[in-house]
Protein backbone atom coordinates (compact mmCIF):
# COMPACT_ATOMS: atom_id res chain seq x y z
CA UNK A 1 0.00 0.00 0.00
CA UNK A 2 1.56 3.33 -1.22
CA UNK A 3 1.97 6.28 1.84
CA UNK A 4 0.97 9.44 1.27
CA UNK A 5 3.61 11.68 1.56
CA UNK A 6 3.95 13.46 4.58
CA UNK A 7 4.30 17.96 4.22
CA UNK A 8 5.32 20.54 6.46
CA UNK A 9 2.68 22.65 7.97
CA UNK A 10 2.01 25.63 6.12
CA UNK A 11 4.31 28.97 7.10
CA UNK A 12 2.58 31.84 8.22
CA UNK A 13 3.17 35.25 7.17
CA UNK A 14 4.23 36.03 10.40
CA UNK A 15 6.30 32.92 10.71
CA UNK A 16 8.17 34.34 7.53
CA UNK A 17 8.18 37.74 8.16
CA UNK A 18 9.88 36.55 11.82
CA UNK A 19 12.62 34.52 9.81
CA UNK A 20 13.25 37.56 7.77
CA UNK A 21 13.72 39.66 10.34
CA UNK A 22 15.80 37.03 12.03
CA UNK A 23 18.02 36.45 9.03
CA UNK A 24 18.79 40.46 8.73
CA UNK A 25 20.06 40.76 11.95
CA UNK A 26 22.58 38.00 11.34
CA UNK A 27 23.43 39.93 8.03
CA UNK A 28 23.24 43.34 10.03
CA UNK A 29 25.88 41.59 12.25
CA UNK A 30 28.36 40.00 9.39
CA UNK A 31 28.16 43.66 8.07
CA UNK A 32 29.69 45.25 11.67
CA UNK A 33 32.18 42.88 11.80
CA UNK A 34 33.18 43.26 7.92
CA UNK A 35 33.55 46.90 8.75
CA UNK A 36 35.50 45.85 11.74
CA UNK A 37 37.89 44.69 9.57
CA UNK A 38 37.94 46.96 7.20
CA UNK A 39 39.04 49.65 9.51
CA UNK A 40 41.82 47.24 10.84
CA UNK A 41 42.77 46.75 7.19
CA UNK A 42 43.14 50.21 6.65
CA UNK A 43 45.20 50.89 9.68
CA UNK A 44 47.41 48.53 8.51
CA UNK A 45 47.51 50.24 4.83
CA UNK A 46 48.30 53.48 6.65
CA UNK A 47 51.09 52.19 8.54
CA UNK A 48 52.23 50.84 5.09
CA UNK A 49 52.21 54.12 3.46
CA UNK A 50 54.23 55.34 6.40
CA UNK A 51 56.97 53.13 5.51
CA UNK A 52 56.80 53.90 1.98
CA UNK A 53 57.09 57.47 2.29
CA UNK A 54 60.18 57.37 4.23
CA UNK A 55 61.71 54.69 1.71
CA UNK A 56 60.90 56.18 -1.25
CA UNK A 57 58.93 52.70 -2.79
CA UNK A 58 55.78 53.36 -5.38
CA UNK A 59 51.96 53.73 -3.82
CA UNK A 60 51.10 51.73 -6.77
CA UNK A 61 51.93 48.33 -7.91
CA UNK A 62 49.83 46.35 -10.08
CA UNK A 63 51.24 42.86 -8.97
CA UNK A 64 50.28 43.10 -5.84
CA UNK A 65 47.06 44.31 -6.38
CA UNK A 66 46.50 40.75 -8.55
CA UNK A 67 48.07 38.79 -6.49
CA UNK A 68 45.73 40.11 -3.37
CA UNK A 69 42.48 39.05 -6.19
CA UNK A 70 44.45 35.95 -6.89
CA UNK A 71 45.05 34.31 -3.69
CA UNK A 72 41.24 35.75 -2.59
CA UNK A 73 40.21 33.48 -5.06
CA UNK A 74 41.87 30.58 -4.44
CA UNK A 75 41.23 30.46 -0.92
CA UNK A 76 37.16 31.12 -1.49
CA UNK A 77 35.09 28.60 -0.26
CA UNK A 78 31.68 30.09 -1.90
CA UNK A 79 28.73 30.42 -2.16
CA UNK A 80 30.28 34.36 -2.74
CA UNK A 81 30.85 34.27 -6.60
CA UNK A 82 34.67 34.44 -7.80
CA UNK A 83 33.70 36.85 -10.47
CA UNK A 84 32.88 39.28 -7.83
CA UNK A 85 35.90 39.57 -5.75
CA UNK A 86 38.09 41.76 -8.24
CA UNK A 87 35.16 44.81 -8.38
CA UNK A 88 34.88 44.56 -4.78
CA UNK A 89 38.56 44.53 -3.51
CA UNK A 90 39.29 46.85 -6.13
CA UNK A 91 37.20 49.70 -4.39
CA UNK A 92 38.45 48.65 -0.98
CA UNK A 93 41.97 48.94 -2.05
CA UNK A 94 40.89 52.03 -4.22
CA UNK A 95 39.64 53.27 -0.99
CA UNK A 96 42.40 52.31 2.06
CA UNK A 97 44.78 53.54 -0.79
CA UNK A 98 43.37 56.89 -0.53
CA UNK A 99 44.65 56.68 3.21
CA UNK A 100 48.30 56.12 2.13
CA UNK A 101 48.44 58.86 -0.34
CA UNK A 102 46.16 59.46 -3.36
CA UNK A 103 47.20 58.28 -6.27
CA UNK A 104 46.59 61.09 -9.45
CA UNK A 105 45.78 59.13 -12.57
CA UNK A 106 45.60 61.17 -16.17
CA UNK A 107 42.97 60.01 -18.93
CA UNK A 108 42.10 61.03 -21.69
CA UNK A 109 38.82 63.03 -20.78
CA UNK A 110 36.52 64.52 -20.30
CA UNK A 111 34.21 62.30 -17.73
CA UNK A 112 31.91 59.90 -19.10
CA UNK A 113 34.64 58.57 -22.19
CA UNK A 114 36.00 55.01 -22.11
CA UNK A 115 39.23 55.96 -21.11
CA UNK A 116 37.62 57.52 -17.75
CA UNK A 117 35.49 53.87 -17.82
CA UNK A 118 38.58 51.89 -18.03
CA UNK A 119 40.35 54.59 -15.26
CA UNK A 120 37.22 53.78 -12.76
CA UNK A 121 37.53 49.88 -13.41
CA UNK A 122 41.17 49.76 -13.00
CA UNK A 123 41.73 52.49 -9.79
CA UNK A 124 38.46 52.24 -8.53
CA UNK A 125 35.69 55.22 -7.58
CA UNK A 126 38.04 57.40 -5.30
CA UNK A 127 41.14 57.29 -6.71
CA UNK A 128 42.03 61.06 -8.08
CA UNK A 129 41.37 60.92 -11.52
CA UNK A 130 41.78 63.88 -14.38
CA UNK A 131 40.86 64.08 -17.06
CA UNK A 132 42.92 65.70 -20.73
CA UNK A 133 42.39 66.54 -23.77
CA UNK A 134 44.98 64.54 -25.87
CA UNK A 135 46.77 61.50 -25.64
CA UNK A 136 50.20 62.81 -25.71
CA UNK A 137 48.92 65.25 -22.52
CA UNK A 138 48.49 61.85 -20.90
CA UNK A 139 52.18 61.10 -21.11
CA UNK A 140 53.26 64.57 -20.54
CA UNK A 141 51.14 64.87 -17.08
CA UNK A 142 53.22 61.70 -16.01
CA UNK A 143 56.56 62.60 -17.30
CA UNK A 144 55.91 65.84 -15.97
CA UNK A 145 55.09 64.73 -12.44
CA UNK A 146 51.59 66.37 -12.65
CA UNK A 147 50.06 62.48 -12.30
CA UNK A 148 51.57 59.63 -10.88
CA UNK A 149 49.89 57.30 -13.59
CA UNK A 150 48.18 57.43 -16.91
CA UNK A 151 45.78 55.22 -18.72
CA UNK A 152 45.43 55.30 -22.56
CA UNK A 153 44.06 53.18 -25.11
CA UNK A 154 46.19 50.92 -27.64
CA UNK A 155 44.71 48.75 -29.22
CA UNK A 156 40.43 47.78 -29.99
CA UNK A 157 39.44 44.24 -31.10
CA UNK A 158 37.56 46.43 -34.10
CA UNK A 159 39.77 49.13 -34.95
CA UNK A 160 42.56 48.05 -34.38
CA UNK A 161 46.18 50.10 -32.62
CA UNK A 162 45.93 53.21 -31.14
CA UNK A 163 48.55 54.78 -33.38
CA UNK A 164 48.44 58.10 -31.46
CA UNK A 165 49.11 55.96 -28.23
CA UNK A 166 52.84 54.01 -30.07
CA UNK A 167 54.27 57.28 -31.07
CA UNK A 168 53.59 59.03 -27.34
CA UNK A 169 55.22 55.84 -26.26
CA UNK A 170 58.33 56.25 -28.18
CA UNK A 171 58.43 60.14 -27.61
CA UNK A 172 58.65 60.05 -23.67
CA UNK A 173 60.25 58.73 -21.17
CA UNK A 174 57.73 56.42 -19.10
CA UNK A 175 57.14 52.62 -18.52
CA UNK A 176 54.26 51.06 -18.85
CA UNK A 177 53.67 49.61 -15.29
CA UNK A 178 50.07 47.77 -16.30
CA UNK A 179 47.25 46.87 -18.50
CA UNK A 180 43.85 46.64 -18.30
CA UNK A 181 41.13 45.46 -20.53
CA UNK A 182 37.75 46.82 -21.32
CA UNK A 183 34.60 45.67 -22.77
CA UNK A 184 33.35 47.98 -25.14
CA UNK A 185 29.57 48.64 -24.77
CA UNK A 186 27.71 51.68 -26.49
CA UNK A 187 24.07 52.42 -25.22
CA UNK A 188 21.89 54.91 -27.08
CA UNK A 189 21.34 58.08 -24.98
CA UNK A 190 19.10 60.95 -24.72
CA UNK A 191 17.53 63.60 -21.82
CA UNK A 192 14.10 61.72 -22.86
CA UNK A 193 14.92 58.32 -23.76
CA UNK A 194 12.47 58.13 -26.52
CA UNK A 195 13.66 56.52 -29.61
CA UNK A 196 10.88 58.85 -31.33
CA UNK A 197 12.68 62.30 -29.96
CA UNK A 198 15.78 61.48 -31.97
CA UNK A 199 16.46 63.22 -34.91
CA UNK A 200 20.37 63.46 -35.09
CA UNK A 201 23.05 60.79 -33.29
CA UNK A 202 25.83 62.31 -32.58
CA UNK A 203 29.44 60.07 -31.19
CA UNK A 204 32.57 59.89 -32.15
CA UNK A 205 33.64 57.92 -35.20
CA UNK A 206 34.68 55.05 -34.05
CA UNK A 207 31.14 54.19 -32.21
CA UNK A 208 29.50 55.52 -34.75
CA UNK A 209 30.60 52.91 -36.80
CA UNK A 210 30.81 49.84 -34.54
CA UNK A 211 26.81 50.75 -34.29
CA UNK A 212 26.57 50.58 -38.05
CA UNK A 213 23.94 47.82 -38.41
CA UNK A 214 21.56 49.01 -35.35
CA UNK A 215 21.74 52.04 -36.85
CA UNK A 216 20.67 51.35 -40.08
CA UNK A 217 17.84 48.91 -38.52
CA UNK A 218 16.43 51.52 -36.14
CA UNK A 219 17.30 55.07 -37.02
CA UNK A 220 17.97 55.08 -40.98
CA UNK A 221 16.74 58.73 -41.33
CA UNK A 222 18.59 60.31 -38.36
CA UNK A 223 21.73 62.48 -39.38
CA UNK A 224 24.87 61.34 -37.93
CA UNK A 225 26.60 63.86 -36.31
CA UNK A 226 31.04 62.96 -35.58
CA UNK A 227 32.19 64.53 -32.46
CA UNK A 228 35.63 64.34 -30.79
CA UNK A 229 34.63 61.95 -28.28
CA UNK A 230 32.05 60.16 -26.60
CA UNK A 231 31.91 62.73 -24.03
CA UNK A 232 30.84 65.81 -26.11
CA UNK A 233 28.58 63.84 -27.84
CA UNK A 234 26.33 63.06 -24.32
CA UNK A 235 27.24 66.60 -23.17
CA UNK A 236 25.36 67.56 -26.38
CA UNK A 237 22.56 65.15 -26.06
CA UNK A 238 22.17 66.60 -22.69
CA UNK A 239 21.71 70.22 -23.76
CA UNK A 240 19.22 69.08 -27.08
CA UNK A 241 16.57 66.63 -26.56
CA UNK A 242 16.45 65.97 -30.52
CA UNK A 243 20.27 64.50 -30.03
CA UNK A 244 20.94 60.88 -28.95
CA UNK A 245 24.43 60.37 -28.05
CA UNK A 246 26.22 56.63 -28.35
CA UNK A 247 28.20 56.48 -25.61
CA UNK A 248 29.02 54.46 -21.90
CA UNK A 249 26.57 53.98 -18.66
CA UNK A 250 29.23 55.91 -16.98
CA UNK A 251 28.73 59.33 -19.95
CA UNK A 252 24.99 58.54 -19.01
CA UNK A 253 25.25 59.18 -15.62
CA UNK A 254 28.11 61.94 -15.48
CA UNK A 255 25.52 64.23 -18.33
CA UNK A 256 22.25 63.28 -16.87
CA UNK A 257 21.09 61.26 -19.98
CA UNK A 258 18.60 58.41 -20.32
CA UNK A 259 19.16 55.10 -21.94
CA UNK A 260 16.81 54.90 -25.27
CA UNK A 261 18.86 50.86 -25.64
CA UNK A 262 21.51 49.41 -24.30
CA UNK A 263 24.32 47.48 -25.78
CA UNK A 264 23.89 48.93 -29.63
CA UNK A 265 26.91 47.44 -30.76
CA UNK A 266 27.44 45.40 -33.92
CA UNK A 267 30.01 42.59 -32.48
CA UNK A 268 29.63 41.55 -28.82
CA UNK A 269 33.82 40.81 -29.10
CA UNK A 270 34.45 44.80 -28.46
CA UNK A 271 37.13 45.05 -26.12
CA UNK A 272 39.81 47.71 -25.93
CA UNK A 273 43.21 47.41 -24.27
CA UNK A 274 44.48 50.17 -22.10
CA UNK A 275 48.07 50.47 -20.89
CA UNK A 276 48.96 52.37 -17.08
CA UNK A 277 52.00 54.47 -17.48
CA UNK A 278 54.30 55.77 -15.19
CA UNK A 279 57.87 56.00 -13.63
CA UNK A 280 58.18 52.57 -11.93
CA UNK A 281 59.10 49.01 -12.84
CA UNK A 282 56.34 46.78 -12.51
CA UNK A 283 58.02 43.49 -10.34
CA UNK A 284 57.45 40.18 -12.19
CA UNK A 285 53.61 38.54 -11.03
CA UNK A 286 54.21 35.25 -12.75
CA UNK A 287 52.45 35.73 -15.59
CA UNK A 288 53.67 39.58 -17.48
CA UNK A 289 54.37 40.99 -20.87
CA UNK A 290 57.13 43.07 -21.57
CA UNK A 291 56.54 45.86 -24.08
CA UNK A 292 60.05 46.73 -26.54
CA UNK A 293 60.77 49.53 -29.20
CA UNK A 294 63.65 48.44 -32.03
CA UNK A 295 64.76 50.36 -34.54
CA UNK A 296 66.56 48.65 -37.42
CA UNK A 297 69.09 49.67 -40.38
CA UNK A 298 66.92 49.77 -43.78
CA UNK A 299 69.44 48.80 -45.90
CA UNK A 300 70.56 45.59 -43.88
CA UNK A 301 68.88 42.39 -45.06
CA UNK A 302 66.97 40.32 -43.41
CA UNK A 303 67.00 42.72 -40.40
CA UNK A 304 63.99 41.83 -39.11
CA UNK A 305 64.05 37.88 -39.33
CA UNK A 306 67.58 38.29 -37.33
CA UNK A 307 65.65 40.94 -34.81
CA UNK A 308 62.93 38.15 -33.96
CA UNK A 309 64.93 34.87 -34.20
CA UNK A 310 66.56 35.14 -30.37
CA UNK A 311 62.64 35.18 -29.25
CA UNK A 312 61.94 32.03 -31.47
CA UNK A 313 65.06 30.12 -30.13
CA UNK A 314 64.77 30.75 -26.79
CA UNK A 315 61.18 29.94 -26.77
CA UNK A 316 59.66 33.36 -26.16
CA UNK A 317 56.43 34.04 -27.72
CA UNK A 318 55.47 37.20 -29.26
CA UNK A 319 51.93 38.54 -28.83
CA UNK A 320 52.22 41.47 -31.28
CA UNK A 321 54.40 43.66 -33.55
CA UNK A 322 53.63 47.01 -34.76
CA UNK A 323 55.41 49.39 -37.00
CA UNK A 324 55.00 53.20 -37.17
CA UNK A 325 57.14 55.50 -39.46
CA UNK A 326 59.98 57.50 -37.91
CA UNK A 327 59.55 61.05 -38.10
CA UNK A 328 61.87 62.67 -40.42
CA UNK A 329 63.06 59.24 -41.94
CA UNK A 330 61.13 58.22 -45.18
CA UNK A 331 60.93 54.74 -44.76
CA UNK A 332 61.87 53.68 -41.78
CA UNK A 333 60.08 52.46 -38.87
CA UNK A 334 59.72 51.85 -35.20
CA UNK A 335 59.17 48.72 -34.37
CA UNK A 336 56.67 47.67 -31.25
CA UNK A 337 56.93 44.14 -29.68
CA UNK A 338 54.71 42.78 -26.96
CA UNK A 339 56.16 39.36 -25.52
CA UNK A 340 55.27 36.75 -22.71
CA UNK A 341 57.35 37.02 -19.50
CA UNK A 342 59.41 39.17 -17.84
CA UNK A 343 62.51 41.41 -18.58
CA UNK A 344 63.86 40.06 -15.33
CA UNK A 345 63.47 36.41 -16.66
CA UNK A 346 66.29 34.60 -18.19
CA UNK A 347 65.04 33.59 -21.11
CA UNK A 348 63.60 37.10 -21.50
CA UNK A 349 66.75 38.86 -21.03
CA UNK A 350 68.85 36.30 -22.99
CA UNK A 351 66.09 36.93 -26.34
CA UNK A 352 66.22 40.78 -25.90
CA UNK A 353 70.46 41.28 -25.36
CA UNK A 354 70.63 39.16 -28.23
CA UNK A 355 68.02 41.29 -30.49
CA UNK A 356 69.81 44.44 -29.06
CA UNK A 357 73.14 42.90 -30.85
CA UNK A 358 71.41 43.30 -34.05
CA UNK A 359 69.39 46.41 -33.82
CA UNK A 360 69.99 49.60 -34.49
CA UNK A 361 68.50 50.86 -31.19
CA UNK A 362 66.60 49.04 -28.36
CA UNK A 363 64.29 50.42 -25.94
CA UNK A 364 62.50 48.07 -23.11
CA UNK A 365 59.28 50.32 -22.34
CA UNK A 366 58.56 47.74 -19.55
CA UNK A 367 57.59 44.46 -17.93
CA UNK A 368 53.64 44.34 -16.56
CA UNK A 369 51.18 41.86 -15.26
CA UNK A 370 48.84 40.99 -18.08
CA UNK A 371 45.17 42.06 -17.38
CA UNK A 372 44.23 38.31 -17.88
CA UNK A 373 45.69 37.26 -14.28
CA UNK A 374 42.57 39.04 -12.90
CA UNK A 375 39.37 36.55 -12.39
CA UNK A 376 37.48 39.20 -13.99
CA UNK A 377 38.79 41.88 -16.72
CA UNK A 378 36.53 44.24 -17.71
CA UNK A 379 39.02 53.53 -26.08
CA UNK A 380 37.44 56.05 -26.71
Amino acid sequence: MVQPEKTSPARTSADVESELVRLREQIDAVDRALLEQLNQRAQLVRAVGDLKRTSGAPVYEASRELRIVEALVRANRGPFPDAGLAPVFREIISATRSLEEPVRVAYLGPEGTFSHEAALQKFGELACLSGVATIPEVFSAVENGKAELGIVPVENTTEGVVTQTLDALAEFEVTICAEEVLRISHDLLSKSGRIEDVRRVASHPQPLAQCRRWLAAHLPDAERVETASTAIAAHLAAGDASVAAIGSGVAGRVYGLRSIETAIEDRRDNSTRFLVIGTEQSPPSGSDLTSVVFTIRKDEAGGLHRLIEPMASRGVNLTSIQLRPIQGKPWEYLFFLDLEGHRSEARVAEALAAASAVANSTRILGSFPRADVAPSAGGR
